[in-house]
């Protein structure tokens, strides 16, 4: 008796779907982020570790772990991709999050502008369960 045959595909197709997520633009994939931007955001890791020492010097190692432990349970959870999107309220207040005033808290949520694509539910839960590939919402690319 033969094997069957099978035929490797995706379901979902490639990320360059044209149709599904829009026309790419290349400045993207050749300048990365700004000076500052990096700058910025290796601050705020380097923080973030002085802050992990000074508990676990205070408190001991098992404090520091457990809140590493808190942190990851808690960034995982999240709401199906859909109209609602996901709060994160325990992640933005363990991180601290809560405390910082960002553009969305004055300005406006990005999710109301008109230029806003909606997410596309089939296709974000087929992302998110890794039956496809790309970002879950065409926005966000």
């Amino acid at each position: 008796m033969e094997a069957p045959k099978t035929i490797a595909h995706e379901i979902g197709g490639l990320q360059n779907d044209a149709l599904r997520f829009g026309l790419n633009g290349v400045k993207s994939d050749i300048v990365g982020s700004h000076p500052i931007e990096t700058a910025c955001q290796s601050a705020i890791k380097r923080q973030e570790d002085i802050n992990r020492k000074i508990l676990a010097n205070t408190y001991g190692s098992a404090f520091s772990l457990k809140m590493d432990l808190d942190r990851q349970i808690l960034s995982r959870f999240q709401r199906p991709p859909g109209v609602i999107p996901s709060s994160m309220l325990g992640f933005e207040a363990i991180t601290g999050a809560l405390d910082d005033f960002c553009f969305e808290d004055y300005l406006n949520d990005p999710r109301e502008s008109e230029t806003f694509r909606p997410v596309d539910m089939h296709h974000g839960m087929e992302v998110r369960l890794g039956l496809s590939k790309g970002p879950v919402c065409p926005s966000f690319m």
